[in-house]
């Protein structure tokens, strides 16, 4: 009977030890004051800001992070102001409070994720990049992606809604995700494609029926390109219904 009444006094004492330290504790974080600010990226992406330019977007939501205390940052208006970024998809900004040696610090965390390119534009309408949703991502000197060209004549909206569809379409296929290096669009809006692999130009026409052009296209590469050299034609036109016209050199 004793032990279990000195237990259960154990188990009192050392609940109202917990709770005496959460206040104090809590009590003390109150009034930490940001010392440092740390951000982090998310790792294997395709392009990355630079940790300057994260910073400006950082100062512009507020310049005196440093010394303020860490209840009255508004990390909410921080990830807006990093998000309005072209190149950034969201940021989460959190708080944690470390002990050091003699007294609590705090440190604002900053955690970064890009958008992620699937198509490089240069055309007459401008050069940037879009993500797979039809967001733009404009050029820096900070970065660079190794994904698919687009270029020639063509607007925006025909980037966004033909161009990148068609990309989306050949991502499906590794076989064509990995043959095809560029798309370029002529004048009166056929497209023409530039294979990693022969000399040969890919003559499309328009982008309806591209599922078809592209199986008639390979067909031709399994029944007539394997057996004959890859080097000895121009162009290779799909653009006719049922139709595969091969130019040689």
């Amino acid at each position: 009977m004793l032990r279990k009444t000195l237990k259960l006094t154990g188990y009192i004492l050392l609940t109202a030890f917990i709770v005496v330290t959460l206040a104090f504790s809590s009590r003390e974080n109150r009034h930490v004051s940001c010392r440092n600010i740390e951000i982090e990226f998310s790792k294997n992406e395709l392009i990355k800001t630079s940790r300057e330019e994260v910073e400006q977007l950082i100062n512009a939501a507020d310049n005196q992070l440093i010394g303020k205390e860490l209840r009255e940052i508004n990390a909410e208006l921080i990830e807006k102001e990093i998000e309005k970024h072209q190149a950034i998809l969201n940021a989460e900004v959190f708080k944690v409070v470390a002990k050091d040696s003699t007294s609590f610090k705090g440190i604002l965390g900053v955690r970064v994720k890009h958008r992620e390119p699937v198509l490089r534009i240069m055309s007459s309408s401008g050069t940037y990049y879009l993500d797979r949703t039809g967001e733009q991502i404009p050029v820096s000197s900070n970065y660079t992606a190794n994904v698919l060209v687009a270029s020639g004549y063509f607007s925006e909206d025909f980037a966004k809604e033909q161009l990148l569809p068609f990309v989306l379409h050949l991502e499906k296929n590794p076989f064509w995700q990995a043959q095809i290096e560029q798309v370029y669009v002529e004048q009166d809006g056929n497209v023409v494609l530039t294979p990693l692999v022969g000399d040969h130009l890919i003559e499309l026409g328009n982008l309806e029926n591209i599922g078809e052009k592209l199986r008639n296209m390979k067909a031709f590469y399994e029944q007539v390109l394997v057996r004959d050299s890859w080097d000895k034609y121009q162009t290779v036109s799909v653009k006719y219904k049922n139709q595969v016209i091969a130019k040689k050199k």
